[in-house]
């Protein structure tokens, strides 16, 4: 039986951590994609990555599916995509499952607070 820290091991070993600096430089660019994935009240109260996407983490499955209804067309195989949620651990989950999924590109920025914190640009 496996535990959440077990789930969170397999997570980050399959998904790469991306420094906020790095991650920064790609805020304007079309071939990146950000995506919170925290709940809307969460994301309400601290704000988050500017355009980034907010899909909770409980909807992924449904909103990175192309051939699901509730598909959202912004989430592109082909595009990179930088993970961020509370502390981490969330994004990380959810990157295992785009990359199960068949994203390739896939990287966790860590917690909200340390991008505000660090100066990333926030709506």
């Amino acid at each position: 039986m496996k535990s959440s820290s077990d789930f969170l091991k397999e997570a980050n070993a399959v998904v790469p951590k991306i420094s906020i600096q790095d991650a920064i430089t790609k805020i304007d660019n079309d071939d990146v994609v950000f995506l919170d994935v925290r709940d809307s009240s969460d994301v309400n109260k601290t704000g988050t990555i500017k355009n980034a996407l907010k899909i909770p983490r409980g909807l992924i499955e449904f909103a990175a599916d192309d051939q699901c209804p509730f598909y959202n067309d912004k989430l592109k195989k082909e595009k990179q995509i930088i993970l961020v949620c509370a502390a981490g651990g969330q994004a990380a989950l959810t990157g295992k499952t785009l990359k199960d999924m068949g994203y390739n590109s896939v990287f966790n920025v860590g917690g909200i607070s340390d991008w505000i914190n660090s100066g990333g640009p926030t709506e």
